[in-house]
């Protein structure tokens, strides 16, 4: 059910109960972390297998959803991107989230186009938003490099954040 997907350095590809150490890992990270949910804590263990179960099962109820991302080269997991679409919210969002080693090497674009290439194709959508949290630079740049534009703030989860909105374009596909 879950599609697997190939870029030049990366494979976006479904969960499995192996990567619960990585994942678990990365929610550890309080630099990762600090950006990502409504209070930017930390998570434990089972806490990140729960997350793993919510991206597994959106796939199911909604026909999108989560990869894990590793390394082609390696299969070292390296973060976790998709088609966010909670209960709730305004809309689907591309979220996407990097273990601290993997930042710097443009894995978060890569690995973000061919999710918001597949969406555009599979879901039939021409939109989907971005819910950036005021400070977070990296996230901005990756949006901006997408070809994400601003458009002011907004509320997610009660918490302030910057509204992106990818558009399907020609040059969002390339």
């Amino acid at each position: 059910m879950v599609p697997t997907l190939d870029t030049p350095r990366l494979r976006l590809r479904a969960f499995r109960d192996s990567d619960l150490d990585a994942v678990a890992s990365m929610h550890a990270d309080p630099e990762v972390m600090r950006f990502l949910g409504a209070t930017g804590a930390t998570r434990s263990r089972a806490e990140s297998w729960t997350g793993m179960a919510v991206a597994m099962g959106q796939w199911v109820l909604k026909g999108s959803g989560m990869w894990a991302w590793e390394e082609r080269a390696t299969g070292r997991f390296v973060g976790r991107g998709g088609i966010l679409d909670l209960f709730g919210w305004p809309e689907p969002e591309l979220a996407y989230a990097l273990v601290r080693e993997a930042w710097g090497h443009g894995y978060a674009q890569e690995a973000c186009r061919a999710a918001l290439g597949w969406g555009y194709a599979t879901l039939g959508r021409d939109s989907f938003a971005s819910y950036i949290k005021p400070g977070n630079e990296p996230s901005r740049r990756t949006a901006a490099k997408l070809g994400a534009v601003y458009e002011g703030m907004t509320e997610l989860m009660g918490v302030p954040c910057e509204l992106w909105v990818h558009r399907r374009t020609p040059s969002a596909l390339a």
